[in-house]
């Protein structure tokens, strides 16, 4: 490792900063990519040895034991090797992107492949992407971490990984790269495209190299797009839109039902294992990702999805198997919210193609049944899958160019275009932000795609305090502060008592006309003349709202104190020559 470094290092030196972020998205792409192939396969071939290699000798009675096994095994690892400290899903790299300074810890590099491993393995329905994205960004940032001190490249690092990881686990690098644009770093220069793009087509390099294509969610088309079916279009993302709505409300819902459980993590466990094992139990395509499911509603062969089931004894009734369709629909979201409710680590990617694949399969063979040979059902199914991506993950570039890649090609762009921007603008409606940007959102702390928080989140409190005003003493007279203020360049005092702690402010304005009258004002003591200070700023809080602040009292100058001591003073204009001075690096990278 040291020898590495040493390499790395003597690297850097001899490369110019442009260069050497090119190079380290070369290698962080390449791991994260890597990353990605073995969680895939490792989670492939444990699904294959529970469901082929038994035979299902006891018919799907062991739906009932591995996806509940599977939580158990994922808690216990949380529990027990990582001490309780573990984070799931985009919002969890948001927040160290906003908070942390986009630094995530070691262990995040593997820890999300072991738990997602476990319980989609096992039968979890989830997905993997979350952790892949989540395990990339993890390899992104510890490799900045190393490399450099500047905060933007080491989130540019960070969403590298997540791009790569997401472009090797579909072998899809515009939706890789797309994903990491829209959820992770929507404003990014010119500079930081460039690495962007290769680490993403480095980890679908890996896809194309290591990973089987039996493994892969692939699709040829069979249909050509027809413009008389547009209609039929809108009506999927109207109803896509509808259906994401549903999506966060359930996946709430059962958070909410969690909550409380939130320290007796075997009872979650338990109960979020009982349910899952009861769902998965009576409909299996619930079991794991679902991808296989969606291979054969796109390939016509609806029949196979159920004969592992109790459902399959009315198979030849073509509304029977419509009804199981649509039920299947709606009990998916409440299999990933018990899943990952539960204590299972996985994520909304795969379900929200789930859904959205059974939903598209739903709608056009209604119609088909009414009309028949209306509709190409695999195109509609395959559309599906972007409308609810786009409406459960606010991501519509995402969905339209990941859809597009799996199957091989743009034919279905225009319907891909409709479908995706109804669903997101229905979502986008009536619930501002995704699902993994809810909680970060509504306390004002997601600073993806806005420039003013990217910016305040660079600035640190500790650089613009202003230590050089003249401290008062509450038991000083009058008579000795001419002394102080006639070695002072400012028009404010903070009052301290014997301790340090911060009492108040005394303005130069307030006693100006006493000074000229010391003898009848020569027994006042400081603390008869000071005056509470509008708001006080504390040491560590966030400078975003430090500048709240700053606006809802009208001040210039608010005092900053440490546990209640007084530490110095902070300024607007120092705030905004600082922001200056960052706006000025930021837009010097273009």
């Amino acid at each position: 490792m040291k020898l590495y470094n040493s390499i790395l290092l003597l690297v850097k030196k001899s490369l110019s900063h442009r260069q050497f972020l090119i190079l380290s998205s070369i290698l962080v792409g390449l791991t994260a990519g890597i990353a990605a192939v073995v969680l895939k396969t490792v989670v492939h071939y444990i699904q294959s040895f529970l469901t082929n290699d038994f035979h299902f000798r006891y018919q799907n009675y062991l739906y009932l034991i591995f996806p509940f096994f599977g939580i158990f095994l994922t808690v216990t690892f949380v529990t027990f090797f990582l001490k309780g400290r573990f984070g799931k899903g985009a919002g969890h790299i948001l927040l160290h992107i906003s908070k942390k300074l986009s630094i995530i810890e070691k262990t995040t590099m593997y820890s999300h492949m072991v738990t997602s491993a476990l319980t989609v393995g096992f039968g979890g329905s989830a997905g993997l992407e979350a952790p892949i994205v989540v395990t990339g960004a993890a390899i992104g940032s510890n490799y900045g971490r190393v490399n450099t001190d500047d905060y933007r490249d080491r989130t540019l690092l960070l969403a590298c990984g997540s791009a790569a990881g997401i472009a090797a686990v579909f072998d899809a690098p515009i939706a890789g790269l797309m994903f990491a644009l829209e959820v992770l770093i929507s404003e990014v220069t010119i500079t930081a495209f460039i690495p962007l793009i290769i680490a993403a087509a480095t980890g679908a390099l890996c896809s194309k190299v290591i990973l089987q294509e039996k493994i892969l969610l692939y699709f040829s088309l069979r249909a050509p797009f027809n413009y008389m079916n547009v209609p039929f279009y809108i009506i999927l993302g109207l109803l896509s839109g509808l259906l994401s709505l549903y999506y966060a409300k359930v996946f709430r819902k059962v958070e909410s039902i969690f909550r409380p459980l939130e320290k007796r993590t075997y009872l979650k466990a338990l109960i979020g294992g009982l349910v899952l094992a009861l769902l998965v139990f009576l409909f299996p395509p619930l079991f794991g990702e679902g991808y296989s499911a969606i291979k054969m509603l796109a390939n016509g062969e609806v029949d196979s999805l159920l004969s592992n089931s109790f459902l399959a004894g009315f198979s030849d009734n073509q509304w029977y198997i419509l009804s199981i369709i649509g039920l299947i629909t709606l009990v998916k979201v409440f299999a990933t919210s018990f899943t990952l409710g539960s204590g299972g680590n996985g994520g909304n990617f795969a379900p929200s193609l789930f859904v959205g694949a059974f939903l598209g399969f739903f709608f056009s063979r209604f119609v088909n049944l009414i009309y028949p040979d209306k509709l190409p059902e695999a195109n509609f199914t395959l559309v599906g899958m972007a409308g609810i991506l786009s409406g459960v993950m606010y991501a519509p570039l995402t969905a339209i160019f990941l859809i597009a890649e799996i199957t091989g090609g743009y034919e279905l762009m225009i319907p891909l275009m409709i479908v995706s921007a109804s669903a997101y603008a229905i979502a986008k409606h009536f619930e501002p932000f995704s699902m993994d940007t809810k909680e970060l959102g509504s306390k004002g702390e997601l600073i993806t795609g806005n420039r003013d928080k990217t910016i305040l989140t660079l600035l640190h409190l500790d650089e613009i305090i202003e230590r050089d005003f003249k401290v008062v003493h509450s038991c000083q007279k009058i008579i000795e502060l001419t002394d102080v203020i006639s070695h002072s360049k400012r028009n404010i005092f903070p009052v301290v008592d014997d301790g340090g702690k911060l009492l108040g402010v005394i303005k130069l304005e307030t006693i100006r006309e006493m000074l000229f009258e010391l003898e009848n004002y020569k027994d006042l003591f400081a603390i008869e003349l000071m005056d509470k200070s509008p708001a006080v700023i504390e040491y560590n809080e966030e400078m975003n709202r430090v500048m709240k602040t700053f606006d809802e009292t009208g001040a210039w100058n608010l005092p900053v104190v440490k546990e209640g001591k007084y530490i110095g003073f902070i300024s607007k204009s120092s705030i905004f020559t600082k922001y200056r001075k960052e706006l000025l690096d930021s837009c010097a990278e273009l």
